[in-house]
């Protein structure tokens, strides 16, 4: 059975005041929820966060990594770094990355593959444009995204991998996939990677959904047949909503 993971992406929000507040907030509302529960910070947050968070079931991802260890990167931090202050998730390829700062499926494996050398465990995005969606194309762009985020892993590393579907044109427009549409995506991610590792692989691996998720919905995506939880982004930065989400079968 796999268990649910609902994460929290704070984007370019929060001081570490404000993520100190948060954390003591939300810890009194989850102590006794059954899913793991992940916070991922800004940088700047990162060292607050995981020493306010050590004695609660909170656990803290970073947003972004370089596949690098070490070098010159003006701005970038790596996998050992992130790794060293108590981090255990860290988001790769997200649509605002892949959008702005030119991320690519190459990268993304690059960044996928650095982060399980580390221990680090990857939540890994994948999606489609409205554009694409309108084509009748998502289940093509969405499982190729996926391919190319595993390639060249084998299947005990891809069972490691949680991939969140969070089609593009959701991200914080306020709209939201059915949770049948929503659900039918995630199966397809689920049997692509089983054509290539197996249906045993496929049926281990977490995939989340994301795209607008919040407590008015977090009940009827999440019990879906293949849908393990959401990764949240607007909701998060509200400690009533985000523990309303986590505790959407209570």
């Amino acid at each position: 059975m796999r268990r649910k993971v609902i994460a929290g992406n704070w984007k370019m929000n929060m001081l570490p005041n404000e993520a100190i507040n948060f954390i003591q907030g939300l810890d009194e509302k989850v102590k006794g929820t059954e899913h793991e529960v992940v916070l991922c910070v800004p940088y700047t947050d990162i060292f607050y966060s995981v020493l306010n968070a050590q004695e609660t079931n909170i656990k803290i991802g970073a947003q972004n990594m370089h596949w690098e260890e070490t070098g010159a990167y003006t701005g970038e931090v790596s996998a050992e770094m992130l790794k060293s202050v108590g981090v255990e998730y860290v988001i790769i390829g997200h649509s605002e990355r892949r959008q702005y700062f030119a991320e690519t499926d190459e990268t993304v494996n690059k960044k996928l593959k650095k982060a399980l050398s580390v221990g680090l465990k990857p939540i890994v995005c994948v999606g489609e444009t409205l554009e694409q969606r309108e084509k009748g194309i998502t289940m093509k762009v969405i499982t190729t995204q996926t391919e190319k985020a595993l390639e060249g892993l084998n299947s005990e590393d891809v069972e490691k991998v949680i991939i969140a579907y969070e089609p593009i044109w959701a991200i914080g427009t306020g709209k939201t996939a059915t949770k049948e549409d929503a659900n039918d995506a995630v199966k397809q991610i689920r049997e692509k990677i089983a054509e290539k590792y197996g249906q045993n692989t496929a049926n281990g691996v977490i995939i989340q959904y994301g795209g607008s998720v919040k407590a008015a919905n977090a009940k009827e995506l999440f019990e879906m047949s293949d849908i393990d939880g959401g990764l949240v982004g607007g909701a998060s930065l509200k400690v009533d909503e985000f523990s309303n989400i986590v505790n959407y079968n209570k």
